[in-house]
C-alpha cells in the first residue's frame, strides 16, 4: 500500500459523551479540534518512550483516518480516505489541567514526541462498514477501552467536513476521531494493545523517561 507523508495531525476533544462526563467536561457544540506536529507520530511497535517526568500520561484509543487526496466538505469521503487504523492521543492530565485552567493552548500536554501512536495502517472499507466494527484497547491483557463510531457526538463526515472548511484536508492529513470512556494512566512497562474488530493492529510496551 502507498501511504503517503504524514502531513497535518488533527484531532477532536470530546466526541464520545461517556469520555466527556468521565473527565467532568462539557460535550461541544460543535467540534473540538486541536493538532499535533508530526514529530509526534510513532508505530506503535516494540516499545516506544514517553515522558516520566512531568506528571501523569494517560491513553485516549481512538480510530483514525488518512487522507490520500484533497478533501472539500460535500466530496465522496469515501474516496478521499484511503486508509484507517486505531491509534493513541496520549495526554500528560497534569499539564493539562494546569493549562485549562489558565486558558493557555494545549500543545505541552497533547504534542510532545511520540504522544500519537499509530497501529498497522488497513485499507478503509468505506463509513458503512467502519461503523459496523469496534475498536478497542487492551493494557496487559486486561481491556481497559472499547468504542465504535456509532457513538461518537460528531459522525466522521461532520468531523471531515469541519476540519476540511476551516483549516483544509490534503494528501497524508490524519483525522483522530475521538476517544470512548476508560481512559487512564499507563505505567511504566506496560504493553498496549490495539485491536480493530477484535483483530491485533498493533502492540508496544511503554517506557517512562526519568530525563
Amino acid at each position: 500500500m502507498n501511504i503517503p507523508e504524514i502531513r497535518n495531525i488533527y484531532c477532536v476533544g470530546r466526541n464520545y459523551r461517556l469520555h466527556a462526563a468521565e473527565l467532568g467536561n462539557a460535550v461541544p457544540e460543535k467540534p473540538m479540534i486541536f493538532t499535533k506536529p508530526t514529530h509526534a507520530a510513532v508505530a506503535w511497535e516494540r516499545q516506544v518512550e514517553l515522558p516520566g517526568t512531568q506528571g501523569s500520561v494517560h491513553y485516549e484509543a481512538e480510530l483514525v483516518l488518512l487522507f490520500s487526496k484533497p478533501y472539500k466538505p460535500g466530496d465522496p469521503l469515501d474516496e478521499a480516505v484511503s486508509h484507517f487504523t486505531v491509534g493513541l492521543d496520549f495526554t500528560l492530565r497534569d499539564v493539562q489541567d494546569v493549562i485549562k485552567s489558565k486558558g493557555y493552548p494545549w500543545l505541552p500536554a497533547k504534542g510532545f514526541r511520540n504522544s500519537a501512536g499509530l497501529g498497522e495502517w488497513k485499507a478503509y472499507p468505506g463509513t458503512g462498514i467502519i461503523a459496523e466494527k469496534p475498536f478497542a484497547l487492551d493494557i496487559n491483557g486486561k481491556e481497559v477501552q472499547r468504542g465504535n463510531v456509532r457513538d461518537m457526538v460528531f459522525d466522521i463526515r461532520q468531523l471531515a467536513d469541519f476540519v476540511a472548511a476551516n483549516y483544509g484536508i490534503g494528501a497524508g492529513d490524519l483525522l483522530f476521531t475521538g476517544t470512548p470512556a476508560g481512559v487512564g494512566q499507563v505505567a511504566d512497562g506496560d504493553e498496549l494493545t490495539l485491536t480493530w474488530n477484535e483483530e491485533n493492529v498493533g502492540s508496544a510496551k511503554v517506557s517512562l523517561s526519568k530525563d
